[in-house]
């Protein structure tokens, strides 16, 4: 057994985290660069907090045969600058997200098993 495998399992027995410092959290974590497939638009929640949703399109593989990943996001963002400059973004803009991915399973109207991922942009705190 080499010294850095000896370490690790003395440092962290039976954990399979051994190289992270960070803590443990039941959440998957995804960056984004792709192009909004319409401008994002503010919505209010069942509590009355407003979120922004916009759906992302990246695109991958060769020209002749491109396949498209759909993306929803979802963000909590307080009226400010920040807000407002998302919410200006027109259809087409490249941005770039990072949020908690979830998978979902549905049903399409015409009867189609899907998936897609849905991302939440939570809130930062205040600098």
């Amino acid at each position: 057994m080499s010294f850095l495998a000896r370490r690790a399992t003395a440092a962290a027995p039976g954990l399979a985290r051994a190289f992270s410092a960070s803590a443990r959290r039941d959440v998957a974590k995804i960056t984004l660069v792709g192009n909004l497939a319409a401008p994002p638009e503010v919505r209010a929640t069942s509590t009355g907090r407003e979120l922004i949703e916009y759906a992302v399109a990246s695109n991958y593989g060769p020209k002749d045969n491109r396949q498209t990943s759909w993306f929803r996001v979802a963000a909590f963002i307080e009226e400010g600058p920040r807000r407002d400059f998302l919410t200006s973004l027109p259809k087409g803009a490249t941005v770039y997200v990072e949020g908690d991915a979830t998978m979902n399973a549905f049903t399409d109207a015409e009867g189609k098993s899907r998936r897609n991922i849905e991302v939440l942009k939570r809130p930062t705190p205040p600098e």
